[in-house]
C-alpha cells in the first residue's frame, strides 16, 4: 500500500482583475488565485493527488502557510490507512487541537483543509482508474458514509438515514449514469454578467452565449440599485423573457435592503436573488426568502456558507432554496457530500456555485453524482458555469449543448498543466515578473 510521501503548496494567481473578469459588487478586483497541493507517494507508478482551494488574490500566501502547517498530519501516512476510515482522518485535519483554535471548520485553516482533501480525493480516485464523479456513483452507500464526519449535523441527518438515502437510489442509477454520459449536465453562464463589464461587453457576451445555446444567464448586481436595473434591463433585453435570468449580489446588502432592492428587481422575473446578505445569517435568509417567494423568486446561498453546520440552519430556517455547494469553501468531498444529503431530506434542489480557478473542474463531478446517486431529479437543478481559466488544467472541461460533458480521465480533473504552475507562481513566476516589468502590478 503506497506512503504519502510529501506534500508541496503552491500560491498561484492569475490577473484576472485587468479585464475585468470575476468582478462584482464585494470583490471588484479579483485576481483569481489557488492555494495549490500536490501530494506525493512511494507507488512506483509516480501516483500523485493534486487539489487546490479558490481565492481572489491578496492573502493566498496565508492560505498556503495553513496548508503547510497542516502537512504534519498526513505525510508519511499509508494511504489505505486514511480511505479505511476518511471520517476519523477528516475529524483529525479539522480538529487538530491547537490549529482548531483558528477555526474551527470555518475560515483560512477550512480552506487550507479543503485544499488537501481535494487532493487526496484526487489521488484516490486516481488510484481507482475512475473519474472522480465515477468513484462516487460506484462506492457502497455505507462505504461512501464512513468518509462523512456527523458531528454536528446528526440531529438532521443520522448515518443510518444517509445510507438508507443512497439505497433508495439505487434503482434507476445506471439509467441515470447513461444520460449524464449522453447528454451532459445542465449549466448556466455567469460570465456575460460580471459587474465590471461595459454594457457593450455585457450585449457582446449575451449575443455569443445565446449563438452557443445558452439559455440561462446570471447578472451581478448590489452596487448601485440604479445601475442594477440598467443592466438586468439589457440583458432582458438581449436574451428575451423566454430565457432564464438570475441575480447575485455576493452578501452587499442588509436584510431589509435585500428585500427592497429585489422587489423593485421583480419586474425582470429572476429565478433567485444569490447571496443578498450575510452568508452566516441563516434567519435573515429565511426572511427575505418569505418576502420574496410569493413572487417567484428564490434565495440562492452557499459558496461562502463555511460548513455543513450552517447549511444545516440554512435549510432547517427555510433560508435557501437553491443550495449553492462550494468545493473549495468547505473542508472537501467529505462535507460536500454531507451537504448534498441534507439538501436531498429537505427537498432543496443543489446548484454548484463553480467559476474562479478550477471551481468548475470539480462541481462537475459533484453535480452529476448528486443527480445519479442521490437527488435523481433535475428539476430546478443547473450548475454554474464561468468561462475562465479552464485551459491551464490538463483535463480543461468541456461544455456541449449549455451542459458539461463528463470527465473520464481518471481523478478530480484538478491537475494544472506544469508551465501553469510554473508561470503563475506568485511572485517569482515568468508571468508575474513580466506584469511587474510592464507596470500593471507592483511587486511585493
Amino acid at each position: 500500500m503506497p506512503t504519502i510521501t510529501g506534500l508541496k503548496a503552491y500560491d498561484l494567481r492569475f490577473p484576472t482583475s485587468l479585464e475585468a473578469h470575476g468582478s462584482d459588487a464585494m470583490h471588484t478586483d479579483p485576481d483569481y488565485s489557488c492555494g495549490y497541493v500536490v501530494i506525493t507517494t512511494d507507488a512506483g507508478d509516480g501516483l500523485e493527488g493534486h487539489g487546490l482551494t479558490f481565492t481572489c488574490g491578496r492573502g493566498t500566501e496565508v492560505v498556503v502557510v495553513a496548508i503547510q502547517s497542516l502537512s504534519f498530519l498526513l505525510v508519511g501516512k499509508k494511504l489505505e490507512d486514511i480511505y479505511d476510515d476518511f471520517s476519523s482522518f477528516w475529524r483529525a485535519l479539522t480538529s487538530e487541537s491547537q490549529m482548531r483554535w483558528i477555526g474551527p471548520e470555518k475560515g483560512v485553516i477550512h480552506l487550507a483543509t479543503a485544499a488537501i482533501v481535494n487532493a487526496l480525493w484526487d489521488l484516490w480516485a486516481k488510484r481507482e482508474g475512475k473519474p472522480l464523479w465515477k468513484l462516487l456513483v460506484d462506492m457502497e452507500p455505507e462505504k461512501l458514509v464512513s468518509c462523512i464526519d456527523f458531528r454536528y449535523i446528526s440531529d438532521v441527518l443520522t448515518k443510518e438515514e444517509a445510507v438508507e438515502m443512497l439505497k433508495k437510489k439505487q434503482e434507476g442509477k445506471a439509467d441515470r449514469e447513461k444520460e449524464m454520459l449522453e447528454k451532459g449536465y445542465p449549466a448556466y453562464i455567469t460570465s456575460a454578467g460580471w459587474l465590471g463589464y461595459s454594457e457593450d461587453e455585457i450585449r457582446k457576451r449575451c449575443r455569443e452565449g445565446l449563438a452557443q445555446g445558452w439559455t440561462r444567464f446570471k447578472v451581478k448586481v448590489g452596487a448601485d440599485l440604479a445601475d442594477d436595473v440598467r443592466r438586468c434591463g439589457l440583458i432582458r433585453e438581449e436574451i428575451g423573457w423566454d430565457n432564464t435570468m438570475m441575480v447575485d449580489a455576493n452578501q452587499r446588502w442588509d436584510v431589509q435592503e435585500s428585500i427592497d432592492h429585489m422587489l423593485r428587481l421583480a419586474e425582470f422575473k429572476p429565478l433567485w436573488i444569490e447571496e443578498p446578505t450575510s452568508p452566516d445569517d441563516a434567519l435573515g435568509h429565511a426572511t427575505i426568502a418569505k418576502a420574496l417567494n410569493p413572487l417567484g423568486i428564490g434565495v440562492a446561498t452557499g459558496e461562502q456558507c463555511q460548513n455543513r453546520v450552517i447549511f444545516k440552519q440554512m435549510l432547517q430556517a427555510g433560508g435557501l432554496q437553491f443550495c449553492q455547494i462550494d468545493s473549495c469553501r468547505m473542508g472537501g468531498v467529505n462535507e460536500v457530500v454531507s451537504v448534498i444529503l441534507m439538501a436531498a431530506k429537505f427537498g432543496i434542489p443543489v446548484c454548484p456555485h463553480a467559476g474562479g480557478v478550477g471551481l468548475c473542474q470539480m462541481v462537475q463531478h459533484l453535480a452529476v453524482f448528486d443527480y445519479v446517486s442521490v437527488s435523481a431529479s433535475l428539476d430546478n437543478r443547473v450548475c454554474e458555469f464561468a468561462d475562465h481559466l479552464h485551459e491551464n488544467f490538463k483535463e480543461a472541461i468541456v461544455i456541449k449543448n449549455a451542459s458539461y460533458v463528463l470527465p473520464k480521465a481518471a481523478g478530480y480533473s484538478t491537475e494544472m498543466k506544469p508551465e501553469s504552475i510554473s508561470g503563475y507562481q506568485y511572485p517569482n513566476g515568468a508571468v508575474w515578473q513580466q506584469l511587474f516589468k510592464e507596470g500593471k502590478f507592483t511587486a511585493p
